[in-house]
């Protein structure tokens, strides 16, 4: 059985430029979306936060203005977390979380990863670990602003050189804070050695590997993202 660690921010804020701390979180549907797609493949899955905090889904997420209009979405995405609630209540921490008993490590997006994640170190070393080990690292959106801790042994970032998708500037731009947030991931992840590339349109699909390096765009990228992943990896745990 393939064993995914999702690796949540346990913040419900992110700091902007002018230290204004905006209420965010965890995005709905990065985190209900693969984890349905994950169960539904048989994964064994372990959410885990940095100290073991209550995870909090950003209500932005919900809204039908963020879900094209319709409320439907939010409604599902809601019902999910309702339905996995236990696990979301008493998640592992994340600080303690051993390479060794993971096949995978999946980063859902959000504001939160750009607040706490990004600047951990804890979690650098363990998505190092990950890397050297050759098991897949795994962000959506947001999420692949948790990579930029990790560093090899000279201080260089271990995704340097690779092909690497997540949130736009102009996505950034479209919901209002790209001019308000202290740093826009694309431009981080570019500045550190990222190969950055993204949809031809914003908020369209879009998937990237490089080696053992998964990412999405946007929110809709969390559905084909998954779905990759269970395609290439459903039998990672018989080799653990």
């Amino acid at each position: 059985m393939t064993c995914v660690l999702f690796a949540v921010s346990g913040v419900d804020y992110w700091t902007l430029a002018d230290g204004t701390k905006h209420p965010c979180g965890f995005w709905p549907e990065e985190l209900a979306v693969p984890h349905k797609v994950f169960r539904k493949a048989g994964f064994d899955l372990t959410i885990a936060t940095p100290g073991a905090a209550v995870p909090t889904a950003d209500e932005a997420g919900f809204t039908a203005a963020m879900n094209g209009g319709s409320e439907e979405p939010g409604a599902r995405f809601r019902a999910y977390l309702d339905s996995i609630a236990g696990e979301l209540r008493a998640p592992a921490d994340l600080d303690q979380a051993d390479v060794r008993d993971f096949d995978l490590v999946f980063v859902p997006g959000g504001h939160g990863p750009m607040e706490d994640l990004a600047v951990s170190e804890a979690f650098g070393a363990l998505v190092r670990e990950f890397t050297d080990a050759s098991k897949p690292v795994a962000a959506v959106c947001h999420g692949p602003a948790a990579l930029l801790p990790a560093h090899d042994g000279t201080g260089e970032w271990v995704f340097a050189g690779r092909r690497i998708t997540a949130f736009s500037n102009e996505e950034e731009a479209q919901v209002g804070f790209a001019d308000k947030a202290a740093w826009c991931l694309e431009d981080r992840l570019v500045s550190a050695g990222g190969r950055f590339e993204q949809s031809g349109a914003p908020w369209q699909p879009h998937v990237v590997a490089d080696g053992n390096l998964y990412t999405g765009q946007n929110p809709a990228s969390s559905a084909p993202l998954a779905e990759r992943l269970v395609a290439e990896h459903a039998t990672l745990g018989a080799a653990r």
